[in-house]
């Protein structure tokens, strides 16, 4: 069984430290093959808070995939964020800002969504979109095929709207048509899961909330998902599906920070079946 932890907007700058020991504690327990970091790593992008957010990735001891959220460009400081956006990001991430992961059961696809000429909102061109669809078509069937993006391909509040991402419509047509089975984003610190019909396979959006900061939404705690994609993900599926039916269900995990013990919690289990052939 292949786990993957999905972190975002941790805005190091705003981090709280008990809950960073309690995430770094609940991965070490979960021991994922993967860490995918979706947006949003710093709160300014100045280079102390990226020097933070690489400690506390070091910690984590795993292979993380990560890209840029639009915190991760600075803001005031305009002549770098004109000439040289991704700077200070690239010295802690590396200059490839759509990073890919491939094992026998995961493909992983980063996509920048960032863009300098932008303050919030993000954006995903043809060139992007036709580029994942190639890599997406040539994934073998065993591998639960994953886009990450930093803006939201769907909301579930009007008041979310506004951050959709541009070129989503596109994006999810042609990355279903493709064989994609989840989309991971962040943005809006609101984490669901959900499907997305009406396509040509059906797929699941699945945004997180923030991961370690202190900008939450009202009501809504710290969270993490962990995916797991394999044979013993069977354990937790619906005990009325045969065996190869829940070897190939994919478990979408909810993980709370709860205050009062100081801890991430599982709060919610989607069982999801990604369509093959």
């Amino acid at each position: 069984m292949s786990v993957l932890l999905q972190i975002s907007d941790t805005h190091f700058g705003t981090e709280q430290p008990h809950v960073v020991a309690a995430l770094l504690a609940l991965a070490a327990r979960q021991r994922p093959q993967l860490v995918v970091l979706s947006g949003d790593i710093t709160q300014r992008a100045w280079p102390a808070q990226f020097r933070a957010a690489k400690a506390f990735i070091d910690r984590l001891g795993a292979p993380f995939l990560a890209i840029p959220g639009n915190h991760d460009i600075p803001l005031f400081d305009l002549w770098t964020r004109l000439t040289r956006p991704y700077a200070h990001y690239a010295k802690v991430f590396g200059t490839d800002l759509e990073p890919a992961y491939s094992s026998p059961d995961l493909l992983v696809l980063g996509v920048n969504t960032t863009r300098a000429s932008r303050h919030k909102n993000g954006e995903v061109c043809m060139a992007q979109i036709d580029r994942i669809a190639q890599r997406l078509s040539a994934a073998s069937p065993q591998q639960l095929r994953v886009v990450v993006v930093h803006q939201p391909m769907a909301v579930t509040a009007a008041c979310d709207r506004r951050d959709l991402l541009r070129g989503h419509t596109a994006a999810l047509r042609a990355w279903s048509a493709a064989g994609v089975d989840l989309v991971l984003g962040g943005h809006i610190h609101l984490p669901f899961t959900q499907a997305q019909q009406g396509l040509a396979r059906r797929l699941w959006v699945v945004q997180a909330g923030t991961a370690v900061s202190s900008r939450t939404r009202p009501g809504v705690p710290n969270s993490v998902h962990i995916l797991r994609w394999g044979e013993a993900s069977g354990t937790h599926a619906d005990e009325s599906q045969t065996g190869a039916e829940a070897a190939s269900c994919c478990l979408i995990e909810q993980w709370d920070f709860a205050r009062q013990d100081r801890s991430f919690v599982r709060t919610a289990v989607t069982s999801v079946q990604p369509e093959r052939g």
